[in-house]
């Protein structure tokens, strides 16, 4: 594909372990017993065998095996997956430190990448002296490094420190230092790891931002990260990589969406058919919490327009208590949404009896914004306040927002930000200005301001 920056087919990458041993007295023996091998090999000493165990040394694990994907030119694509994954084992690959067991990459054009604090920096030099070092390690010519030091150095956001040696620095200099070298180098290809997490939050948003800058430039971006709101925030695809394959590949949102119910195994249903083992004390227990559509079915996916219901099922089992069930809905970054509360006219400062309850609480259409919302239940008394049960992510549903025009995002076809999207009434007035007259913006008497006569 000549329109691809990167060519990935059939990617696998084995390495070699030591076998574990079951005991330090098998070690010892293993030991001798390798020592004895050796000297036998050594001096050729043939004719008789030696009676030892033949225990394996080593075995074999592959970190990655058949990965195969191609990233068009310019695209921004986030690399998600659990610890372990294989992740960090792909982006050495693609940036040549280390090779392939078996299949290719191709990459086509300059690459920089960033895959560990400090990357290339020594720990005597100054400041100033890495980053010359460093961006002549990553393929900048001296006079290149000159014409952009001042906005590398502004950017990092460590100039007082510019002529200290880097042992000296935090690693929130060393990553700050790195990425504005690495992101000045003006690259085809930017491959970006975790090191992020490193920076304080002002300085992510830089990143974040200048990464998106890159990405505009027609710049191609592979971005590793556990944030989850910045991959579906700076790139449109990802993959989701698990156990050394790639488990889903597409839109951000829905990869993103399928990594976090993965890991949380979360579905939009949960139910406890024992009583005795479901959450609760003796006046209530909680029996099933699900999300469901207006005609009844659970629902893991919702249409952005539709109203969505959120139920509870609970068993009463002691009367004389004002039981008020509530539900929080965060965000897969784990930031609340909202809270609601039952407010039921019904109930309401009135106790409960013996028996099965099923409350529901709907959230209108054209409200949530797109994404995986998690949801957190609970039963408790206010006065005094007593918790009855809480279930933190006990079920989950994804969002989807689908370009039709009638919803909040209108005919925008790009990323709309926020943890809410509603659909609010715009009114629009054309005001008729006399030729000739000087216009005074002024936001606290309205859209124009006239001279007097």
């Amino acid at each position: 594909m000549t329109d691809s920056a990167i060519c990935v087919e059939n990617l696998g990458k084995r390495y070699k372990i030591p076998a574990q041993r079951p005991s330090t007295q098998p070690m010892l023996r293993d030991a001798l017993t390798d020592a004895v091998r050796n000297a036998f090999d050594r001096f050729r000493i043939l004719g008789r065998r030696a009676s030892v165990s033949a225990r394996p040394r080593h075995t074999h694990v592959w970190a990655l095996r058949d990965v195969s994907f191609n990233v068009p030119r310019g695209q921004i694509l986030g690399i998600v997956g659990p610890n372990g994954a294989g992740k960090s084992t792909l982006l050495k690959i693609l940036s040549r430190i280390t090779e392939p067991t078996e299949g290719r990459a191709e990459i086509r054009g300059r690459v920089a990448s960033l895959l560990e604090v400090g990357t290339g920096f020594h720990p005597e030099l100054t400041g100033r002296e890495n980053v010359y070092l460093s961006g002549t390690f990553l393929g900048m010519k001296r006079a290149e490094i000159d014409r952009k030091f001042d906005e590398i150095i502004d950017f990092s956001g460590v100039a007082t420190f510019i002529e200290t040696p880097v042992k000296h620095y935090s690693s929130g200099m060393y990553v700050r230092l790195a990425f504005a070298v690495a992101a000045h180098l003006d690259p085809d290809i930017l491959i970006i790891d975790e090191v992020l997490a490193v920076g304080d939050v002002a300085f992510q948003r830089k990143c974040l931002a200048k990464m998106e800058d890159v990405g505009r430039r027609g710049r191609t971006v592979l971005f590793v990260s556990h944030n989850m709101t910045a991959v579906t925030r700076l790139c449109e695809r990802a993959i989701l990589v698990a156990e050394g394959r790639i488990q889903k590949d597409g839109a951000a949102s829905d990869v993103v969406s399928a990594y976090l119910l993965s890991s949380l195994s979360t579905t939009a249903r949960r139910a406890w058919p024992d009583p005795g083992t479901a959450p609760g004390t003796d006046v209530a227990r909680l029996r099933s919490v699900r999300v469901r559509t207006e005609e009844g079915t659970t629902a893991d996916v919702v249409d952005i327009r539709r109203p969505v219901g959120l139920e509870i099922v609970f068993d009463v089992l002691q009367p004389g208590h004002i039981l008020v069930p509530a539900f929080s809905l965060f965000t897969e970054s784990a930031i609340v949404a909202f809270t609601t509360i039952d407010l039921d006219p019904e109930w309401r400062q009135r106790s409960r009896p013996v028996g099965r309850f099923v409350s529901t609480a709907w959230v209108p259409g054209n409200l949530l914004a797109e994404g995986t919302l998690l949801v957190s239940v609970g039963l408790a008394v206010h006065s005094p306040p007593v918790s009855h049960f809480f279930e933190a992510n006990v079920v989950a549903f994804q969002v989807v927002d689908i370009n039709e025009g009638d919803s909040a995002r209108g005919d925008w076809d790009g990323n709309v930000r926020g943890v809410v999207r509603p659909l609010l009434q715009w009114t629009t007035e054309l005001q008729l200005v006399p030729p000739d007259t000087e216009l005074s913006p002024d936001p606290l008497l309205g859209a124009r301001k006239y001279p007097q006569s």
